[in-house]
């Protein structure tokens, strides 16, 4: 299945952390907090200003971002996790 998202929200996949410490000690699921890092999956085609001219988003796909402990909306699609967001919700892209 295709997901196309509208206006200015982005589709976000959680980047795995490590479930070892640099000691190499083992932290249980339970322990674990949710990354707050991902990979940008999709974006729409951006927010509409005053005017109605349609705005670009600054993130693209492929970007690895950082965004807020609680941001964007949980969804299951094909059995992978994602999540979805509106842009103002990522506080920056992480460059290589």
């Amino acid at each position: 299945m295709k997901f196309r998202p509208l206006h200015d929200r982005v589709v976000v996949k959680r980047v795995e952390e490590d479930t070892k410490t640099k000691g190499g000690i083992i932290i249980p699921d339970t322990a674990q907090e949710k990354p707050m890092q991902g990979e940008v999956i999709s974006v729409g085609p951006g927010a509409r200003d005053e005017n109605g001219k349609v705005q670009p988003l600054d993130v693209k796909k492929g970007d690895r971002v950082l965004f807020g402990k609680w941001s964007g909306t949980e969804v299951k699609i094909d059995g992978t996790e994602f999540l979805i967001m509106k842009e103002s919700d990522i506080m920056g892209v992480l460059d290589k």
